[in-house]
Formats: structure tokens, C-alpha cells, sequence
């Protein structure tokens, strides 16, 4: 009874923590925030005085117009491409996962699968982007397929060094009171490969939107990436920048979806103070 009341309160602390320090969380962005105006504001002065068009070189105070005036059809290319993101950024999760667990358990077979994995890590995804489209059309397929071909890479390798890297004392032991090798994989090495998988996983987000943005250049009648394309073949500058801005901001929110993740779920991680 006593040892449930304490696995059931055990969360709180984590929860304290998340809520402690609000005002020094927002204080840590301030710098950044005043860096970017900062620079936005010495691009304008530049493009203003050297009379730059604005197909060459829009000002941000042009862009930013563009980014509101645009918005409703901004934030419908937006809403497909975080589609694309969520399915490709789940997918590549599980392979790279399954990958590593697979190369983690069984050995030889491991040895087999690993240096095809780094061979096939070396091929240009650009370059199969328009043999995903030849093959599964110009779907959500496609997009999802580059995404995880992009992302998983950076899970498995994370994963794997975390399942590696558990104290070989530790493992001794616990076979020599009788542990299988899975009991020591599911008990020992998953849960110490968890902070590892966590930072494969913000790595690999950011991959996605990459991954997405490319499969829409290749072929896509929606999306930021074909919003950009098309802007450009029209010398609307302004809406690229506009659509970058928005594929950046979100970038930032899937980023910052793990990180919250990592945060509420994996608390016993230990963290820097910086940003």
C-alpha cells in the first residue's frame, strides 16, 4: 500500500519542476527574440537603402504584410504539411525503433543489418523523391515514405548507442542470477535507452518537415513546399519568405511537442540550465 502511494505521487515533483520556473523559461527566449528583431530590422535598412525589388529582395516589413494578408491560404498549405509530418515523424519513429532493437537482440543478424543501414543512410534522398512519386503517386504516400526514409536513421542510431551503452557490471549480474536476454533488453537496456531515443526524435522532427517540404517540391498539388515553388516560378519573393517563415515556425512546434514529451515522460533526465 505504502509503495503504490508512492509510485502514484512519484509524477508530482516532475510536474513542480515543469511549473517552477515559467517567467525564467520565457526570460531564456528574450535574448533570441531581441536578436531577430535585431537582424530584421538591419535587413530592412539595407533593402531600403539600396532600392533592392522586391522580387530580388523583399524588405520584412514587405513579407510580413504578405504573411498576413496570405494567412488563410498559408495556414491551409500549413495544416497538409503538418499532416504529412505527424504520419512520416510517427512512422520513422517506429522504424528506427525497430531497428535498433532488432540490431540489439540479435546479434549476428545485427551485424548484418547494420552496415546496410549506414549504406542506405549514405543514398540522396532528394534523388528518390521522384521514385516515391513514380511508385505511390502523388498522395500522402509519398511524402510519408521520404519522411521516414530521412528521419529514421537518427532514432536507430540513438537508440542503439543507448541499448549499447548499459554498464556491463549491471548486465553480468543479471545474468548471473538467471535473466534472459530479453528480460535484461525490456528491464535494463530500453528503459536506459530512453533519453537516447529522445534526442534521435527531435533530431528526426526536424528531418520530417525537411523530408515533407522536399516530397511536395517533387510533385504535390498542396502543401508549404508547392506554395514555395509555385511563389517562385511567379517572382512572388515575398510569399516564399512568407511560406519559409511559416515552415519554420513549424519546424519549432513539432521540436518543441517532443522536448514537452521528453519533459513530462522521461523526468529523470538531467538538463542544462541554458536554453
Amino acid at each position: 500500500m505504502t509503495t503504490q502511494a508512492t509510485q502514484a505521487s512519484a509524477p508530482a515533483p516532475a510536474k513542480r519542476r515543469l511549473m517552477k520556473h515559467p517567467r525564467s523559461r520565457f526570460a531564456g527566449i528574450i535574448p533570441a527574440i531581441l536578436l531577430a528583431i535585431g537582424m530584421l530590422l538591419i535587413c530592412e535598412v539595407l533593402v531600403r537603402a539600396f532600392d533592392l525589388p522586391e522580387f530580388v529582395m523583399p524588405a520584412p516589413s514587405a513579407v510580413f504584410e504578405v504573411l498576413f494578408t496570405h494567412q488563410a491560404q498559408l495556414f491551409a498549405a500549413t495544416l497538409v504539411t503538418a499532416e504529412e509530418v505527424a504520419y512520416g515523424f510517427f512512422m520513422s519513429a517506429i522504424v528506427g525503433a525497430l531497428v535498433a532493437l532488432v540490431i540489439a537482440r540479435f546479434d549476428r543478424f545485427g551485424q548484418a543489418l547494420y552496415p546496410l543501414v549506414v549504406l542506405f543512410q549514405t543514398v540522396p534522398k532528394i534523388a528518390l523523391a521522384p521514385l516515391f512519386i513514380l511508385w505511390f503517386g502523388y498522395d500522402l504516400a509519398p511524402k510519408v515514405t521520404l519522411i521516414v526514409v530521412m528521419a529514421f536513421f537518427p532514432v536507430a542510431l540513438n537508440m542503439l548507442v543507448g541499448l549499447q551503452s548499459v554498464d556491463p557490471n549491471l548486465v553480468a549480474l543479471l545474468r548471473s542470477v538467471g535473466a534472459s536476454r530479453s528480460e535484461i533488453l525490456r528491464r535494463v537496456q530500453i528503459p536506459h535507452s530512453l533519453p537516447y531515443l529522445m534526442a534521435g526524435l527531435k533530431v528526426a522532427v526536424t528531418l520530417g518537415v525537411i523530408g515533407a517540404i522536399v516530397g511536395e517540391f517533387a510533385g504535390a498539388s498542396a502543401g508549404l513546399g508547392y506554395m514555395i515553388q509555385f511563389a517562385s516560378t511567379q517572382m512572388q519573393t515575398s510569399l516564399v519568405f512568407a511560406a519559409l517563415i511559416q515552415v519554420s515556425v513549424l519546424g519549432l512546434i513539432f521540436y518543441y511537442l517532443v522536448e514537452l514529451a521528453e519533459r513530462h515522460y522521461i523526468d529523470w533526465i538531467p538538463r542544462p540550465n541554458g536554453p
